[in-house]
């Protein structure tokens, strides 16, 4: 690990946790990072670090609790990128939200996990298994691109005003066909409310601009394919990308993110959110 992401985001964030798992709680922190910027890689990273304080720690992605399947498909017809999954409305809150009760009232952490290799790259949901010692967990911290991110109460009506908005340094703008599915996807977001009210803090890794994603994630996916496992054509992996910043264009949903995360830190004298340009190009 990076050792000024070791040093002012990764440890603060593990002792945190460990001080709460001392109080007697069972903390739970979500983290917040970009499509491609290396969330999962940095929580096994974490799991390394939180050994060593003597810190039962797990890990997870929002992405292992996508709908199954069929589900998936149903829930996503239609969306202008063409994706099955990425977009709020894609994933199985109901699920997450019993066994992160059941894990908080002193049960084990059961949770499915996600194969993005499954079904040519289009990934599928794997059962949980059996409960074992790695379900027995003190803390944990819960990753995802739009982990945060609050409805805004866009109305159909919003749609023609946000025609042209800027996603990122060198993509095209929003387009009319995207921009009439805001309100739907801002109205996705309610259902996610309840999961960000009930952790203990929340994480972020913020892009230096928000061009770099997807090129942190071309580069995630050459690796894949070098390793031999299923990956996705460059088109269908433009369309995720393109998902994640166009169905919650950054300007709107991740902007009062940092804002709220940078005040924090100015009140709790914790670095809560962290600027990164190099989580990707460092293992070029």
């Amino acid at each position: 690990m990076d050792p000024l992401l070791q040093r002012d985001f990764a440890l603060p964030m593990l002792q945190e946790l460990a001080e709460r798992v001392g109080r007697g709680e069972r903390p739970w922190f979500g983290l917040n990072g970009p499509v491609g910027s290396g969330k999962s890689l940095f929580c096994q990273q974490l799991l390394e670090l939180a050994a060593p304080l003597g810190l039962r720690l797990g890990v997870a992605s929002i992405d292992d609790l996508y709908l199954p399947w069929n589900q998936r498909i149903q829930a996503m017809a239609g969306n202008p990128f063409g994706v099955n999954r990425v977009p709020p409305g894609s994933h199985d809150l109901p699920l997450l939200l019993e066994r992160l009760g059941a894990w908080r009232a002193g049960g084990p952490l059961r949770l499915p996990r996600f194969d993005k290799t499954l079904r040519g790259g289009d990934g599928d949901r794997l059962a949980a298994t059996p409960s074992g010692p790695e379900d027995r967990v003190d803390a944990l911290v819960l990753e995802g691109w739009l982990m945060g991110c609050r409805p805004l109460g866009l109305g159909a009506s919003s749609a023609e005003r946000f025609v042209g908005l800027e996603l990122a340094p060198g993509l095209p703008p929003l387009s009319a066909e995207e921009a009439a599915w805001l309100s739907r996807w801002d109205q996705h977001l309610e259902a996610y409310a309840p999961l960000w009210d009930g952790w203990d803090g929340l994480w972020l890794l913020q892009p230096a601009h928000w061009g770099l994603p997807r090129r942190w994630r071309f580069q995630a996916e050459a690796r894949q394919r070098r390793l031999g496992g299923a990956w996705l054509a460059p088109a269908a992996l433009d369309a995720l990308v393109r998902a994640s910043l166009a169905s919650l264009p950054p300007a709107l949903y991740q902007a009062p993110l940092q804002a709220h995360a940078k005040a924090s830190a100015l009140l709790n004298g914790r670095r809560q959110c962290l600027q990164v340009a190099w989580l990707r190009d460092a293992e070029r």
